[in-house]
């Protein structure tokens, strides 16, 4: 049974940073592409950031220099380091594993955590 369990989220100030972590179970966690989303109320679940095994990184557009993901395997976690965080970076913070072919489309990832809620305050 695939599990993960994404914490580290709070309530930040502009400007500041937050880690969040990502704990994998259930499947081989180094075969996968893992992925960060967020959700904000009322708005369609988007693209952050994505890993894969090897090292290659993606990142939307919107936090690019801010954001860092990065991934140990051998804790099955992935990490996802905000730094400079802005009022609209405010969502729930999703991780996944990649079981498609578009890394940034949230159709391309089949199961997801509860998430964790980053809340920056402007």
């Amino acid at each position: 049974q695939v599990r993960l369990r994404e914490s580290g989220g709070g309530l930040v100030q502009a400007g500041g940073s937050l880690r969040l972590s990502c704990t994998a179970s259930g499947f081989t966690f180094n075969h996968y592409v893992m992925g960060w989303f967020r959700q904000a109320p009322g708005e369609e679940r988007e693209f952050v950031a994505a890993a894969r095994s090897g090292g290659t990184t993606y990142y939307a557009d919107s936090v690019k220099g801010r954001f860092t993901i990065s991934r140990d395997n051998a804790k099955n976690t992935v990490y996802l380091q905000m730094n400079n965080l802005k009022f609209e970076d405010t969502a729930v913070y999703y991780c996944a594993p990649r079981t498609g072919s578009s890394t940034d489309k949230p159709a391309a990832y089949s199961t997801w955590g509860q998430g964790t809620q980053v809340t920056v305050s402007s």
